[in-house]
């Protein structure tokens, strides 16, 4: 019998955050360990009147490329993905892994390669999704790899996960509805806002908003999320930041990053562990020193750190911004193939002034 918790989680992911309708194209990724819940997408995307495309991945193939790969091999672009995020109508991205940290020994140039070959067609996935013309979600299936990190049990991070994306509710999404009108009022107050500072025990920022916009991000891309974002004026942002909590991205874990910037650029990155890996991503593009996104997390229901990004960035507090592709819709105009978040928690006295005005003190608005 299958968890009534994933069967809600299916019906969210296809008919609240992908909005799949009748004669949509649906990409379905997902690997063995998540089949339960690749299955219930599956039948809910039947369900909806789409046509379910299944892509199951394997683990042990990333590492696998890394070390066979040829440099033509290394930088070549899947035909599949160009016709995915350049055709299709939606695409559900469930990730599950058995093994968080099986690309920590891959050389942090070929990542940047591999990173920098996509460039073009993260342009594509990010103009597509701008223009509605694609529909996506990305979510987390638990895994004990996954618990691990979070220091749970399964059990323990599986109710975590559900709690998160309000799947243990007889209606999810009666819950992200709530939460789309509790931002939409902050989205609504910071429209026609030209300059924002931050400022506390971690971080001294000064950024332009004007033109830009913030976004109302409902569970519709992310599942789980709560939080608000923009893209910062690209020549704008100026001062410096320590990020909290370590950065995570491609099998790394990068320890205490701090990043000074001029004139919207990184001019100065350090970091206590992984340093090295952290320059060769900020060196992968023109684009990849340049701030894509300042966002407020808002979720107080993710209550702690569990080392995954989905979550993390949402943790009601904090901020985190990521350097490298900022989203059109945004108003963002900055390019690259990478956008890599990192979270500051500001529950320690921090502060977000809007045009002179107290918005933010101490992980709570203040409007």
């Amino acid at each position: 019998m299958a968890d009534p918790r994933v069967e809600r989680l299916a019906t969210t992911l296809v008919n609240y955050s992908a909005r799949v309708q009748p004669g949509e194209h649906v990409a379905i990724y997902g690997v063995p360990e998540a089949a339960s819940l690749v299955r219930e997408v599956y039948r809910e995307v039947l369900r909806a009147g789409g046509y379910p495309y299944t892509f199951i991945g394997l683990s042990g193939l990333a590492e696998i490329f890394f070390a066979e790969a040829s440099p033509e091999q290394l930088t070549h672009v899947s035909r599949v993905e160009e016709m995915v995020r350049g055709e299709f109508d939606a695409l559900v991205n469930i990730r599950a892994s058995t093994n968080t940290r099986s690309l920590t020994s891959v050389p942090p140039e070929k990542q940047a390669e591999r990173t920098r070959a996509y460039s073009d067609l993260m342009k594509v996935f990010m103009e597509r999704s701008a223009s509605g013309a694609l529909k996506w979600v990305l979510t987390l299936f638990p895994t004990n790899a996954h618990a691990q990190d979070a220091e749970m049990s399964l059990e323990e991070f599986e109710d975590f996960v559900y709690r998160a994306c309000f799947a243990d509710q007889e209606d999810p999404v009666v819950r992200w509805q709530a939460v789309h009108k509790m931002q939409q009022k902050l989205v609504d107050w910071l429209k026609g806002k030209r300059m924002l500072e931050v400022n506390g025990p971690n971080v001294e920022l000064r950024l332009s908003i004007e033109g830009r916009t913030f976004v109302n991000s409902d569970g519709t891309h992310n599942m789980p999320s709560g939080e608000i974002f923009t893209g910062p004026v690209e020549d704008s942002v100026e001062g410096w930041v320590r990020f909290t909590y370590p950065a995570v991205t491609q099998g790394r874990e990068v320890e205490g990053v701090e990043l000074t910037f001029e004139k919207g650029r990184v001019v100065k990155a350090t970091a206590e562990k992984n340093e090295e890996f952290l320059l060769s991503q900020l060196d992968a593009d023109e684009g990849a020193r340049t701030l894509g996104e300042f966002a407020i997390g808002t979720n107080h229901g993710i209550d702690r750190f569990v080392k995954n990004i989905l979550f993390d960035e949402k943790i009601g507090g904090t901020i985190h911004m990521a350097v490298g592709a900022g989203y059109p819709e945004t108003g963002s105009q900055n390019e690259s193939a990478i956008h890599w978040d990192m979270i500051c928690d500001m529950r320690d006295g921090g502060e977000i002034t809007a045009d002179g005005e107290l918005f933010y003190h101490a992980g709570e608005f203040t409007i």
